[in-house]
Formats: C-alpha cells, structure tokens, sequence
C-alpha cells in the first residue's frame, strides 16, 4: 500500500504541498482536504485500538475462566444424558436426540450447539450433529473413552473442589473437611463410586501405558513390580509388548481387585501374578525394577517417603526404581502447560497430595535411600515424565 500523501499545515495558512498549477488548484486542495481528513478519522480509530483490544483479549479470557465450571458441566451433562451414544452412529438433530434423552427439543438444539463449539461435535449444514474425534471419547464403549474419567470428575470431586479455599488457607485437604474422611476411606464404604473411580483410571492408564511401554525398555529387567498397579491395565500392556519379563502387580486387597480378572484376559497368567498387602508397610521383595506410576502425587511427602522407604528394603542392589509421573515446571512460566498446575492444586484439595519439580522428586528419593539416575520426558508421554533412580548401598 501506498504511503499517504504528507500534509503540512504552515502557522497561519492552509495545509499545502508543493503548489499546484493553476487550473488544478481547486481540484487539488480537494483532494488534499479529503487526504487530510481521512489521514485524521485513521490515526483516530487507531489511537484506541490497542487498548481496546487488549482490554477486551483480557476480559474475553476472565469471563471464560469464570465460565469455565459451564464447560465441565456440559461435558458431564451429556454424558449423563447419553449423548454420546446417541450420536454413535452417525449424525442426528436435536429433535433426535431429545425424542432419544426424553429432553424438550429446543433446549437440547441450544445445548448441543453449545457442546459443538467446545470441539466435541459438528453441526451440519442441514442441521444435523455429529462427534468429533474427541467427542467419540465420552462413548463408554470405545477402546480409548474417557466416560468414566468424565463421570468420576464430578460429584465427589465437584463438591470437595467447593472447598478449594479451605485447602489454599490451611494446606489440608478440602475433600475432608467436606465429607468428614480422606478420599481413600470415602471410596472404600462408596462401591459404586469405587468402580466408577477404576473404571476412569483404567481409562487414564490405558493410552499412557502403550506409550509407556514403547518409550522404556522393560526387556532389561527380568522381573517387574507395579507398587499400586490398580487393575494390572499397566504391567499387562507393558508385559504384552516384552515377552521376556515377568511381572507382579501390588496393590490393596480393593484395589487390586480386578487385576486377576485383568492379567487372566490378556493371557499373562504364566508371566504375572497378583499380590496384596499395604504400600505404606512393605511391597513384594523379588523385583529388578519397581514401577511408581501416578503413586506419589497422591500422598504428601511424609506419606510419599514411607512407600518409598517400603521400596528401597525390597530394591536389590543391581534392582531400579521407575517414577512416572507429572512433573512441575520450576516457575509457572506463560509457556509452562497448565494441566500440571492444575493436577497440583486438584491433588490437594482431594488427597492431600502434591505434584512435585524434578528437584523435589530428587529430594524426596535422596532422603529414602535412592540416586537418580536419569530424568526424561518422552514426547509420547507428555505431560508425564520419567524419573529412575537406584538404590544407594547401606542407605
């Protein structure tokens, strides 16, 4: 584009340029009038542009942080109304959908526009919806869903987070003062909030583990110890993709309650068992590598420190720990991924745990007897990291 003709305005004349001739005066103090003109109503409209601008990026992204608890309502509303597996098979309109959830037709056009512009489904030209990809996930009956994952972030969760104040103010954690107990003994008198809650960490785990089992190489220990293996979803994968090793799963008489059922599918029988017992007192002796996989972000480092001290009395000296977990940038920087903040303060609030930097995970397996060794962060698994560590002699 052109620059805009210069117009300079002398102390006691009109605004002028070089003079034109004669006949082209009139013409020409026209068309610098009107050069001069739009040159202002520009410099104008562009004076307040940026701070309004800025203003409104800044108000946009409050009010949708304000907004946010609508967002997670949706996505649990219509899991709860079935939406997802009404649109499985294809696209649908809402009056489908209503006549199929029992729900008035035009709300549900409104609330399915609203689940469209989160990236959960499309609507079609001729007014039809459909899943997205991630929408697909909210199916329960997908090999990747996340429907238990939605399910469990609610309820419980949504009520302990009210409490999120109370946890910021005393360091404790909110989901106690709420309900009177920890999560953990809550869970075990709640049975069908205890198979929601291993339905969703199955789920979790599930992806996490194809990964996992790619980017670690398992075939160098002969035998692996999953402390807090839940269903076995884990160690089964991992066992899966490495033929040579064989494996135990550990965890609480409940918690591991699915893992035979889950070690006899996959056809390990041979190759992995199943134990019970208590992490905080003593974990099974025998293994090369132990695995922590999502186990001490739960528990506060005092707590953290006694599952860890139970695995340094089981670790042989040639023997490894494996860590798998989040870990916390050094500063919240404007690049750093919020999910791990977020993890951290929802830890807190429900367990009374904490995500933790590479530093304080260093700190924490210093003070049990352990030396990192290596500290990686595979693509694959982001946002989780790994962190292996050996057993320090006569520590």
């Amino acid at each position: 584009m052109a620059e805009p003709e210069t117009v300079r305005a002398e102390p006691d004349g009109p605004a002028h340029t070089a003079p034109p001739t004669a006949d082209a005066q009139p013409a020409a103090r026209a068309q610098h009038a009107e050069h001069a003109a739009d040159a202002q109503q520009t410099a104008q409209a562009q004076r307040p542009a940026a701070p309004h601008a800025e203003q409104f990026a800044s108000q946009e992204r409050i009010l949708g942080l304000v907004w946010g608890y609508m967002s997670s309502d949706i996505v649990d509303v219509a899991v709860r109304l079935g939406i997802p597996e009404q649109l499985a098979d294809g696209a649908h309109t809402a009056g489908d959908v209503a006549a199929a959830a029992g729900t008035d037709p035009v709300a549900t056009l409104r609330f399915l526009r609203a689940f469209a512009v989160l990236g959960l489904a499309e609507e079609t030209r001729d007014g039809r919806f459909a899943l997205t990809p991630a929408g697909r996930r909210l199916r329960p009956d997908v090999p990747d869903s996340l429907h238990a994952f939605v399910r469990q972030g609610s309820g419980v969760f949504r009520r302990a987070w009210a409490r999120l104040e109370h946890s910021v103010r005393t360091g404790e954690p909110g989901f106690d003062e709420e309900f009177g107990t920890d999560f953990f003994h809550h869970l075990a008198g709640q049975p069908e909030l205890a198979e929601t809650f291993a339905s969703s960490m199955r789920e979790a785990t599930r992806t996490l583990s194809t990964a996992l089992a790619e980017a670690y190489d398992f075939s160098a220990h002969g035998r692996v110890v999953d402390v807090g293996g839940a269903d076995g979803t884990l160690l089964t994968t991992v066992l899966g993709a490495h033929p040579g090793v064989h494996g135990v799963v550990f965890d609480s008489p409940a918690g591991g309650r699915d893992a035979p059922a889950t070690v006899r599918k996959a056809g390990l029988a041979g190759r992995c068992r199943v134990e019970t017992g208590d992490f905080f007192d003593a974990v099974p002796p025998g293994g090369d590598l132990y695995v922590l996989k999502s186990i001490l972000h739960d528990w506060s480092d005092e707590r953290s420190a006694r599952i860890l001290r139970s695995c340094r009395a089981a670790v042989p000296e040639h023997g490894r720990l494996l860590v798998v977990e989040v870990l916390l940038p050094e500063r919240a920087t404007p690049d750093a991924h919020p999910l791990a903040f977020l993890s951290d303060l929802y830890v807190l609030v429900n367990m009374g745990g904490r995500e933790r930097s590479a530093r304080d995970l260093d700190a924490l397996l210093t003070a049990t007897g352990f030396r990192t060794t290596r500290v990686a962060s595979p693509p694959a698994l982001a946002p989780f990291s790994l962190v292996e560590a050996v057993p320090v002699p006569d520590a």
